[in-house]
């Protein structure tokens, strides 16, 4: 090599170290992290003593993260469920998409308040709080409506 070809290489070799450098502290970084913010929760009033549902939307104006788990004291376990071909499964975890949405809805995926210590009544808020692998825990007071309430689509109120 020649002391062109060796200089040349190392100006290209500078040049990309202080580009990339420049791309971890230039904001680039920031935009990967989460934004959510949780809208149109609610739980309809449960039929049963010791169990209920819950539904909510997280949308995310950021990276992506993950919903991890959901816990309340008004329930001494609550899981994740997804519900495909009418069938309901449990799940560990999911995904809030970049820039998306999560969508906790009637027939879809869905929180079950299992063991509960008090059956909620209409009127009711129940606080609960959401646990994801990047962003801090959201903590959301779910208003308990009719058995038969069903919000329409589009129409979730900010929480």
């Amino acid at each position: 090599m020649n002391r062109r070809t060796v200089f040349g290489s190392a100006v290209a070799l500078t040049a990309g170290l202080v580009l990339a450098g420049c791309s971890d502290s230039s904001g680039d970084k920031a935009s990967d992290e989460p934004e959510l913010k949780v809208a149109g929760a609610f739980m309809p009033a449960p039929a049963m003593d010791d169990m209920a549902s819950g539904f909510f939307t997280v949308t995310n104006k950021g990276g992506a993260d993950k919903l991890t788990s959901v816990t309340s004291s008004i329930a001494e376990k609550v899981t994740l469920h997804s519900t495909k071909n009418n069938a309901m499964k449990e799940q560990k975890s999911f995904d809030v998409p970049a820039n998306g949405e999560l969508d906790f809805a009637r027939g879809g995926n869905h929180l079950m308040f299992e063991e509960l210590k008090h059956k909620p009544k209409e009127g009711d808020k129940i606080a609960v709080t959401l646990h994801f692998a990047k962003s801090d825990p959201i903590e959301v007071e779910v208003p308990v409506k009719a058995a038969t309430y069903n919000p329409k689509p589009g129409k979730h109120a900010s929480h």
